[in-house]
């Protein structure tokens, strides 16, 4: 039997790492990515396996869940949001949305 795809909001806080690409002088950043995964265990895996391909260093994964539980909880959802998603899913993927470095 075969799990269908669904696709998780993930935020990211990830700290500093040799190349990294983040600014000089951050100190940390907060990443929201889409992620696709048969569930968000997989979708942690999959993201956090990523960022560390790309140099950067991932701390803690917050889960807000799929487009449906999000807007079951009352998430105002626009529709840039919801085209990543599909975008995530059709290309079992995940999309860093947004990346907001933190400074001291």
């Amino acid at each position: 039997m075969t799990r269908e795809h669904q696709v998780f909001t993930l935020l990211v806080q990830v700290g500093r790492h040799t190349d990294d690409g983040l600014p000089e002088g951050a100190t940390g950043a907060a990443l929201m990515c889409y992620a696709s995964g048969v569930d968000e265990a997989e979708a942690v895996r999959e993201t956090v396996a990523i960022l560390k391909q790309a140099d950067l260093a991932p701390l803690d994964v917050t889960g807000y869940g799929t487009l449906s539980e999000r807007l079951e909880e009352g998430h105002d959802v626009p529709q840039e949001e919801r085209d990543l998603m599909d975008r995530a899913l059709a290309e079992n993927s995940v999309i860093v949305a947004q990346l907001t470095p933190f400074f001291d």
